[in-house]
């Protein structure tokens, strides 16, 4: 068995998760103003190296913004952040999605799986079948939640880049995190052969050249997880 080296996080670090989680929980409101990065750095005891490459990490994520000569304000980041700010209110919920993020998430995956099939039907091959039923294979041998999660985004990841599309897995990967958090939910609630299944019906309708259908089997199947009978919210 092999272990992997354990690693503290660094300073810097733990000042970003402590803004995020002032930010987060409104202890910090949107359009307040920051101290300035001398005192910062004083209160919280590190240096104004730390304090500096921590406000510029949240101003990326969406949580700050910077104005020069003026002051570091609270961001709305709901308006301005990007996927790591979603992963950071993940972080913040103990690893849980809320309702809508998790709507909006599946939202997303149901539009960029249609695009993917769409974008497949003048040029899908027997051996771009092949490579998706291999993924298909190992989510059916996947021994755990996790690996069946993993190899159910190597099958949609790989159907994206199927697709032609340049863009398309580019988009698909940075939703990865995300993902494959709500696919492990899924298995937990309703096991792997669900998931199987799922995938399955829906290599089916590619294989055959059913294109029509695997569309509709996509915006089906997430409809029932968003709004029907399979939901995967933690309320």
């Amino acid at each position: 068995m092999e272990f992997t080296k354990l690693c503290s996080p660094s300073l810097k670090d733990l000042f970003i998760t402590q803004l995020e989680h002032m930010i987060l929980s409104g202890k910090l409101k949107i359009g307040e103003k920051l101290p300035p990065e001398r005192q910062l750095a004083e209160a919280m005891q590190v240096s104004r190296a730390v304090v500096n490459g921590g406000i510029t990490e949240l101003e990326k994520k969406g949580f700050l913004i910077i104005r020069p000569r003026v002051g570091t304000f609270v961001a709305d980041y709901r308006q301005n952040g990007t996927l790591d700010t979603l992963i950071s209110i993940m972080n913040y919920n103990g690893g849980r999605f809320r309702d809508e993020e998790i709507r909006s998430i599946l939202e997303v995956r149901a539009a960029l799986g249609v695009l993917a099939v769409q974008l497949c039907r003048t040029h899908f091959t027997k051996q771009d079948a092949v490579l998706l039923q291999n993924r298909l294979n190992e989510i059916h041998n996947a021994t755990s939640n996790e690996m069946a999660a993993q190899a159910a985004f190597g099958f949609h990841h790989d159907l994206a880049l199927v697709s032609g599309n340049t863009l398309l897995p580019l988009i698909f990967q940075s939703f990865k995190v995300p993902v494959l958090t709500l696919w492990e939910r899924f298995c937990t609630l309703y096991g792997i052969e669900a998931l199987y299944r799922n995938t399955y019906s829906l290599w089916t309708q590619l294989e055959q050249g059913n294109w029509e259908d695997a569309i509709a089997f996509i915006n089906h199947s997430l409809d029932k997880t968003i709004n029907g009978s399979r939901p995967i919210y933690y309320d």
